[in-house]
C-alpha cells in the first residue's frame, strides 16, 4: 500500500510518529511542523524532544508553501507534515514541500492516517518516512492500538531500525494479525464511510445552527482543490462550527446523541463525536472559529438514522442555549 521498502510496526500511533522523530533528531538540531500538530505529538515535542536540546518552530496552520519554506533555518532537520492537520483540516501541498525540502537537505515525516495509506501515498510524492496509526482506518474494529512507519530510502530507514531495535518497540503477532484483518475491508469502509460523511456533511450544513463544515472534501471547501488533486478519497472524520454557543450547550447536544459515541480514537466502524473548541487554545496562534468546534466521525450506520440522531442533538443545543 505504502510502496515501501520498509515497514515497521509499532505500538501506537503515537509510536509512529515519535520513533521517528527519535531516531532522525540530535541535540542542536529543529523540527518545524504545522501549528495544528496533534495534541500528543506536539506534548511529545515540548516534554520529550525541547529537554534534550531539540527545538521545535510551528508554522501557521493554513501558511503557504512559500511561508512553510521560508521558516526553514540551518538548523531544521525535519519537516513534521499533518495533512489534513488536527481539528481544522487545514491542507498543505505535500509534493511541493516535499522537493523542497530533499533540495535543501531537510527530511519530511508524515501523518498520512487521514489518507489510511489508501487515498493519499507520500512516499510517492518524495516524503522521506510515512507514519499512520492503525489504530485508526487500517485497524477498523475499535479493538486494535498500532502505528506503522514506512521508508523507501535505506540511509534513512537504517536509524529508525536501530532505534526500534535499541527500545524494544514491538509488536505481538495476534495484534498485527487483527490489522491484516482490517486491511482486508479498508477500501469498502473507507469509501462507504466517506460517501456517509457527504451525506451527513450536507445536512449539517443547512442548519441554522451550523457555522462551517470543516472537510477539504466538501465542494467549496478552502482546501478541496489540493484534496481534489492529490487524494482519491477521503476519512469521514470532520469539523463542524456552530453559530456561536456556549460549551454546555455542546456538551448538551453531545449527551442527547445515542448512535455518536464520545470518543477521540477515530476510523473503526463505528460513528464518534468529539468537542474540541479547548485544544485550540494549545496553539501559538489559536483560530476563532465562529462558535464551538465539534469534530465528526461518520462510521458504517445509516446516514439517515445518524442524521435522526443530530438532530436530537441539535434540539438539545437549542434548549441549552
Amino acid at each position: 500500500m505504502e510502496g515501501a521498502s520498509d515497514v515497521w510496526l509499532v505500538p501506537s500511533g503515537l509510536a509512529a510518529v515519535t520513533v521517528p522523530l527519535t531516531a532522525l533528531l540530535r541535540p542542536g538540531d529543529q523540527v518545524l511542523t504545522t501549528d495544528a500538530l496533534y495534541g500528543p505529538s506536539r506534548r511529545f515535542l515540548h516534554r520529550h524532544l525541547k529537554p534534550r536540546g531539540i527545538d521545535t518552530a510551528f508554522h501557521a496552520a493554513d501558511a503557504s508553501t512559500d511561508r512553510i519554506l521560508s521558516t526553514l533555518t540551518d538548523r531544521t532537520r525535519v519537516l513534521l507534515i499533518e495533512s489534513p492537520g488536527s481539528l481544522t483540516f487545514d491542507m498543505a501541498d505535500v509534493p511541493a514541500l516535499a522537493a523542497a525540502c530533499r533540495a535543501r537537505g531537510v527530511l519530511t515525516v508524515m501523518d498520512n492516517t487521514w489518507g489510511a495509506g489508501l487515498a493519499f501515498k507520500p512516499l510517492a510524492h518524495g516524503v522521506d518516512v510515512s507514519v499512520q496509526a492503525l489504530t485508526k482506518y487500517a485497524g477498523g474494529h475499535s479493538d486494535l492500538l498500532m502505528g506503522s512507519i514506512a521508508v523507501v530510502d535505506d540511509a534513512v530507514g537504517k536509524p529508525i531500525f536501530e532505534t526500534l531495535e535499541d527500545n524494544g518497540w514491538r509488536v505481538t503477532s495476534d495484534d498485527a494479525w487483527l490489522a491484516l484483518r482490517g486491511l482486508r475491508t479498508l477500501p469498502l469502509r473507507y469509501a462507504e464511510q466517506a460517501r456517509s460523511a457527504g451525506v451527513v456533511a450536507d445536512w449539517l450544513l443547512a442548519r441554522p445552527e451550523v457555522a462551517e463544515v470543516l472537510w477539504p472534501a466538501l465542494p467549496g471547501s478552502p482546501a478541496h482543490a489540493l484534496w481534489k488533486r492529490d487524494y482519491t478519497g477521503a476519512a469521514s472524520l470532520f469539523g463542524v462550527v456552530m453559530q456561536g454557543g456556549t460549551e454546555a450547550a455542546a456538551h448538551a447536544l453531545m449527551a442527547a446523541l445515542h448512535l455518536f459515541g464520545l470518543g477521540y480514537s477515530w476510523g473503526g466502524f463505528e460513528s464518534l463525536i468529539t468537542h474540541e473548541t479547548g485544544q485550540l487554545s494549545m496553539r501559538a496562534s489559536p483560530p476563532a472559529p465562529a462558535g464551538q468546534l465539534l469534530r465528526l466521525h461518520v462510521g458504517l450506520e445509516d446516514p439517515a438514522d445518524l442524521i435522526a440522531d443530530l438532530e436530537a442533538g441539535l434540539a438539545a443545543w437549542r434548549a441549552a442555549l
